[in-house]
Order: C-alpha cells, then sequence, then structure tokens
C-alpha cells in the first residue's frame, strides 16, 4: 500500500471534509490529525520529522492511502519526493475566514494543551502539545498566531509555493462547496450517489475532535 493522494492544504481549508470524502471514493485510510491520537507513536515521528531528522514515511503510513490536514501538510514537500506519483490537493479558503477559523477551533484546543497535560500528568498529551508547537504554531506561524496579518502571509505563501511547484496535471485546487464533480473527475473515479461530506463548522469540529480524543 502507497500514498496515493496527498493533501497539501493547511487545517480548516475543508481537510475533515476532504478525509471523509476520499475514503468514500476507496481511499481507506486516509491520515488526517485525528490519526495521530489513535496512533500515539506516531507523534514521535513527527517530531522527528519537525527537527529535520529521516522518517520512514512508509512505516508511518502503514495502511493508508491518502494523507491531508496537519501534520502531513507541513512536508508536503517530503511527501511528494517520497511519492511522486501521488496526486496533490492544494484545499484553499478565503485567507481571512480561514484565520477565524483557526483561532476559534484548532488553536483554542491547542494553546491549552500543554498545560492541561502538565496539570493531569498526562505525558501523551504533553508529547502531543509539543508536537503541534514544533510542526505548526512554531514550525510555520513562529509561534506569531496573535499576529493576523502574519499567519495569514503564511497561509497564502504555502498555498502559492504549492501552486508553483506541483505539475499542473497532478495539482487539484479545491474548495469547500466544490463538491464531488472535480474531485471525482481528478482522481478519476465515480461520483458517488450520496451527498458530500460537510463537516466543516466549528461546531462539527470541536465536537468530532472532542469525541476522537476520548475514544
Amino acid at each position: 500500500m502507497t500514498i496515493e493522494v496527498i493533501g497539501a492544504g493547511f487545517g480548516r481549508t475543508g481537510t475533515l471534509s476532504l478525509k471523509f470524502a476520499l475514503e468514500a471514493l476507496g481511499y481507506d485510510k486516509c491520515y488526517h490529525m485525528m490519526e495521530v491520537i489513535l496512533n500515539d507513536s506516531h507523534v514521535a515521528q513527527w517530531r522527528k520529522a519537525a527537527g529535520g531528522e529521516a522518517v520512514d514515511w512508509a512505516e508511518l503510513y502503514q495502511g493508508y492511502r491518502a494523507t491531508v490536514d496537519w501534520p502531513s501538510a507541513s512536508f508536503w514537500r517530503e511527501l511528494r519526493v517520497a511519492y511522486p506519483n501521488a496526486k496533490v490537493i492544494l484545499t484553499l479558503r478565503d485567507s481571512q475566514q480561514w484565520y477565524t477559523s483557526v483561532m476559534n477551533t484548532i488553536w483554542k484546543l491547542s494553546s491549552t494543551a500543554l498545560e492541561e497535560g502538565q496539570r493531569r500528568g498526562d505525558e501523551e498529551m504533553i508529547e502531543r502539545a509539543m508536537m503541534g508547537d514544533e510542526v505548526i504554531w512554531g514550525g510555520v506561524f513562529g509561534n506569531r498566531m496573535d499576529d493576523r496579518d502574519h499567519v495569514v502571509e503564511c497561509f497564502e505563501r504555502h498555498n502559492q509555493a504549492v501552486i508553483d511547484s506541483v505539475p499542473e496535471e497532478q495539482l487539484l485546487i479545491y474548495r469547500p462547496g466544490d463538491g464531488w464533480d472535480p474531485l471525482c473527475e481528478f482522481l478519476q473515479q465515480p461520483v458517488p450517489d450520496t451527498d458530500y461530506p460537510k463537516v466543516n463548522s466549528t461546531e462539527d469540529f470541536l465536537g468530532i475532535w472532542r469525541k476522537s480524543a476520548k475514544s
């Protein structure tokens, strides 16, 4: 089994919906940040990647056919080297709306995780929080999440780098609301007779994440 689809879009660009969509199309399973909670041994691997160490991607993604969201999106270049035949999907949304969504969801949960883990004496929570900082908040945004202009600039620079680097025939630029048609055409898959998954709201995200964290 190998990675056939690389999701290069940052979290809160419809990546959770895309995960469910790809799995419905047969790319089962699709890696997403929620998978890290289900595979605690992966945290150390992502921390190695953040530190510039070599990672055995085949071992990390064993049992997966696609990957979207963070932490993978931070390493889209490395994944393209490891999986040169994989197709790339860049999920996009309005930059300002994206920032607001991130601050109300991922950042809200992550910014208190280290303190909460220390309070509980929960080493796994502490390690996950440190991974999140190294891969995302520090690694991508320089721990300047309160600086809207800076974070938006990082977001837009990342997106443009993907567009400039990935050959047109291997890249799909995909926005929430685009539905099945462009996705299925790009992946050469039949269009399902069910609605495209929609789990993009702040309330949906927080509910799914908390349920996953307790499982």
